[in-house]
This record gives C-alpha cells, sequence and structure tokens, in this order.
C-alpha cells in the first residue's frame, strides 16, 4: 500500500493508473505537436523534360531516364522524395530529385516524362502543380 499526501492509502493498482494516465498525456502532447509541423510545400507551374534528353547525364551524375520517376528541383538535396500534384487532373506522382533546374525562371519543378505522363500534363505541356515533400 502507498500512502496519498491528502492521507487516504493508495493501492499499487490506483498508482499505475495515474501512471499510464500520465503516460497516455505525454504521448498525446507529442504526437499532437508532430501533427502540427509543416510539411514543406511549393506552388508554382512544373514543366516536363523532352524524350530528346533522355540519357543525358543529370545534375546528380545519373543519366536522365525519361521512364523513371525522377525530377528536377533548384534547391532540393538530390535523394528527396517529393509528392507532385498537378491542379488541373488533381493526379499526384511520388518523384525523386536526382537534377537542378528547371530553367524556366516561371517553374518550381521539371519531372520526367514518365511522371508527366502519370498526371495527365502532357498535352498542356506545363501547368500549375503542387510540390510536397515526404522525406530528405
Amino acid at each position: 500500500m502507498w500512502r496519498n499526501n491528502s492521507g487516504p492509502y493508495m493501492t499499487q493498482d490506483s498508482l499505475i493508473s495515474k501512471h499510464r494516465l500520465l503516460a497516455l498525456f505525454v504521448c498525446s502532447v507529442t504526437l499532437t505537436a508532430l501533427a502540427e509541423t509543416p510539411a514543406v510545400v511549393q506552388e508554382g507551374d512544373a514543366s516536363y523534360y523532352a524524350d530528346s534528353l533522355h540519357g543525358n547525364k543529370t545534375a546528380s551524375g545519373e543519366p536522365y531516364d525519361k521512364n523513371a520517376m525522377t525530377a528536377a528541383h533548384r534547391e532540393l538535396a538530390f535523394g528527396t522524395k517529393v509528392r507532385v500534384t498537378y491542379a488541373r487532373t488533381g493526379k499526384s506522382v511520388l518523384v525523386t530529385i536526382n537534377d537542378r533546374g528547371p530553367h524556366a525562371k516561371d517553374r518550381i519543378i521539371d519531372v520526367s516524362g514518365a511522371a508527366a505522363s502519370a498526371l495527365g500534363m502532357i498535352e498542356d505541356g506545363h501547368g500549375p502543380v503542387t510540390v510536397e515533400v515526404i522525406s530528405d
């Protein structure tokens, strides 16, 4: 038996229950804080690589593969995974950054041919996207 400061005795079970409640509270505060951490998100225009660039070396040293789910970004580290959502179709793809660009100043990302096709961007050539960092 454990003695409570207020006088009555506490059983070991009630002490364990209080510890469980405290642990649950700490976990919920931590999860709430993590859930409120904002993701890195950009909005702007995207375009895609021309098929003629297939096989050319990217800034990361890898050859450009028009069939891979890759992209070029000016600042994100090579290997960063991002979700690109095309506003006109609502479709999203997950791509890996492996190149620098785009070279057009009014664009925020260039995606591979495969990514552009999956997004439904081929006919438009370029268009509005949201880019969300998934992992660094």
